[in-house]
């Protein structure tokens, strides 16, 4: 586990040169077919001789939630358990893992048609009134989220009017069964935060130079997209929707585009500093790779 551009993938391919191991994407992104630029997804060849399950799943225009993802991820699991192999999962979708890990709380399954009317409203409102609605109905929700936090005001409101109730109600009964695994949990966690940051710029420069913009237009030509599909709001998506939109110029792009993929590593590190069970790495370090194998080497020796 660990933020992005922690060096995950570096430290994955080098586990999987050396254990029986198969390769579990944890990646809320990477489901999509065709995002393949702004998500980081692996090359052809890359893939040819690693392949990962959980990858290439469902069109952009579709969904993909925690509930479905613990259920491929359990399933892929107990099938690479059977062929002698060690499930390695990787990425850096923390509620992934936390579903995995704990079960899932007992919240309503979406509403598509109840979703479009949010949207709708959104459109005329704005997000900040319905942000405000929220606060009425459920003020500890509404506490936790920005006023322009759309995909999550959107869910909270979603649950409160189907369910009548707060969503601390529905997270409060947790559903699970028992893990049948014993975990080994790593995370790689920056030592200095400056330069995770001068990672993420030159990452998301190297998206931009590969044809991010492009993917986008591409995938506008192929699918049916609107700017509300979990897909278009993925980080770097988003941004580059805005600015064929016109609502951003291409400088705006960049800078919008790095300071949210800071966001989201900010995210995750929150969530991580709290992850119960975990050995850290710091990412950083010349030696990543070997002080990670030597660990998982001594686990299962």
């Amino acid at each position: 586990m660990g933020p992005t551009a922690s060096g995950k993938t570096a430290v994955v391919f080098e586990l999987a040169d050396r254990l029986p191991v198969e390769i579990v994407s944890v990646d809320s992104a990477q489901v999509f077919i065709d995002m393949d630029i702004g998500t980081a997804k692996p090359d052809r060849a890359t893939l040819a001789k690693y392949p990962h399950h959980l990858i290439d799943l469902i069109s952009p225009e579709e969904s993909y939630s925690a509930a479905r993802f613990r259920a491929d991820a359990l399933r892929v699991m107990g099938e690479i358990a059977a062929r002698g192999k060690i499930p390695l999962l990787a990425g850096g979708t923390m509620l992934y893992f936390k579903a995995l890990r704990e079960g899932l709380s007992d919240l309503p399954q979406a509403d598509a048609e109840l979703r479009r009317a949010i949207d709708a409203e959104a459109r005329v409102r704005g997000w900040p009134a319905l942000h405000a609605e929220l606060a009425a109905l459920d003020p500890a929700a509404a506490a936790r989220l920005k006023p322009t936090d759309a995909q999550r005001i959107q869910r909270a409101l979603e649950v409160v009017r189907l369910t009548g109730a707060p969503l601390a109600e529905s997270l409060a009964r947790r559903t699970a069964d028992a893990l049948p695994f014993r975990l080994v949990q790593l995370a790689l966690l920056p030592s200095d935060r400056a330069v995770l940051h001068e990672r993420i710029a030159r990452r998301f420069d190297a998206m931009l130079e590969a044809g991010l913009i492009d993917e986008v237009k591409a995938l506008r030509k192929k699918y049916r997209l609107h700017a509300g599909l979990p897909s278009m709001r993925c980080v770097g998506y988003r941004q580059a929707w805005d600015c064929l939109e016109g609502t951003i110029d291409c400088a705006a792009l960049r800078e919008k585009g790095i300071a949210a993929t800071r966001q989201l590593a900010k995210r995750q590190l929150t969530w991580l500093r709290s992850w119960p069970d975990v050995e850290a790495f710091d990412c950083l370090a010349a030696d990543l790779v070997a002080q990670v194998t030597r660990t998982v080497e001594r686990v299962l020796a």
